[in-house]
């Protein structure tokens, strides 16, 4: 099916441009979201006539998105969820749960916004994108962590996993040391009586 695009559409083509689709494509994304137009010689004629229009109208929502992006972009997010040892999340992090985050710091985005090829399931920062608008991304990072003070550690830069690895080794070492001076001193004193 051939359609004009009405703004700019990722990896299809920009305002005004003719393109052929999949008819799928078409009649349940691009058709009900107002993004194009079935290509027919009455809608072309349409499309000339209020062109300009249009382009006012996607360059005033582009706008608009740009200084919200402006407040948005590189802001950092905690989310506090539950992990196993080895840092892998029991849940997952999903674009819904991004987007309820930034709400609740007084963003306003949509979860169809946030752009994730594929949940968060490990602790730590990720970077995460957000489309304000066909045109303007911007990208927020999750600190995905089990504790407030888990995700100070980790926004400080410090690789939360490695370092309680390192604090259990660092226990182990010392209770083996513990172990090895009680037993020679058991020895030396078995020795004397």
């Amino acid at each position: 099916m051939k359609v004009i695009l009405l703004e700019r559409v990722e990896r299809l083509g920009a305002l005004g441009d003719v393109v052929t689709v999949k008819d799928g494509f078409a009649r349940n994304f691009l058709l009900p979201r107002s993004k194009a137009l079935r290509a027919t010689t009455a809608n072309l004629k349409v499309f000339e006539d209020r062109r300009s229009e249009i382009e006012a109208s996607n360059e005033k929502a582009r706008d608009v998105a740009a200084k919200a992006g402006d407040k948005l972009d590189g802001s950092s997010y905690v989310m506090i969820r539950q992990a196993g040892e080895s840092g892998q999340l029991y849940g997952s992090v999903s674009g819904r749960d991004v987007a309820d985050a930034v709400n609740a710091e007084g963003g306003k985005i949509d979860r169809a916004m946030v752009v994730l090829d594929r949940p968060i399931k490990t602790l730590g920062v990720h970077a995460v994108r957000v489309r304000l608008h066909p045109e303007v991304a911007v990208t927020v990072n999750i600190n995905v962590a089990r504790s407030p003070d888990e995700a100070d550690r980790q926004a400080r830069g410090e690789n939360v996993i490695t370092s309680q690895f390192e604090e259990e080794r660092a226990l182990d070492a010392a209770a083996m040391a513990d172990l090895l001076e009680g037993g020679a001193g058991q020895q030396v004193a078995a020795e004397e009586a």
